[in-house]
């Protein structure tokens, strides 16, 4: 398993936040999975709502 920083937007009420998350996964694909179903999950936001702008092996 790698380490992935994984950076983005997500829509919080009217406007747009920034976050930056680090993820372990196998691989750049997985680790964007992994930090949509971990942002629905912890802040019931759909995927259509949050906009990764970058991965990069940590």
């Amino acid at each position: 398993m790698q380490n992935y920083v994984v950076k983005g937007t997500f829509k919080a009420g009217h406007s747009w936040e920034k976050f930056t998350k680090n993820v372990e996964s196998q691989n750049e694909k997985n680790a964007r999975d992994k930090t949509l179903s971990t942002f629905g999950s912890k802040h019931r936001i759909v995927r259509a709502l949050i906009k990764i702008e970058s991965v990069t092996e940590a």
